[in-house]
């Protein structure tokens, strides 16, 4: 039987900074949201702390960059389109030609992948202060998608 401290330490939930709405910020990983506050263990001491959802002005989840992963799979994309354009239209026969090609396509695609990459990974804010209740209930709602125990109670 597994046990459930053992699961929880397999997850990680999200980074977050959280603004309180007098200028304090928190910084660490979203352990579990509870109905009116948020547990996080903090980055700096390692503790954990809980924040009122009344305090929050508001909530940046830190994404990881995905710069590289998209570079990694744009490159092979525009390499395999350099191949097929190479090879339909008969530009350039000699092997020098393609691999030419290939590696001013497969830059492109991979320039292009990395872009799409770094938006990918752009953090995301969520604005606390000034919300609605239910507007707050669903904030929470995908927040606590994100939370390394996802069904706390």
């Amino acid at each position: 039987m597994l046990s459930v401290n053992l699961y929880a330490k397999e997850r990680r939930g999200a980074k977050l900074s959280v603004w309180k709405i007098g200028g304090q910020k928190i910084k660490g990983e979203l352990i579990a949201v509870k109905e009116d506050s948020l547990l996080l263990l903090e980055s700096e001491s390692g503790a954990d702390v809980s924040v009122n959802i009344k305090d929050i002005d508001w909530i940046r989840f830190v994404k990881k960059s995905k710069f590289w992963t998209g570079a990694g799979i744009g490159f092979p994309i525009g390499a395999f389109a350099a191949v097929i354009i190479g090879a339909s239209m008969e530009l350039a026969p000699e092997a020098e030609g393609y691999l030419r090609g290939i590696a001013v396509f497969g830059g492109i695609g991979a320039l292009l992948g990395a872009i799409i990459g770094s938006l990918a990974g752009t953090d995301e804010t969520i604005q606390i202060e000034g919300m609605a209740d239910s507007e707050i209930q669903e904030a929470l709602d995908k927040l606590c998608k994100k939370a390394r125990v996802r069904d706390y109670k």
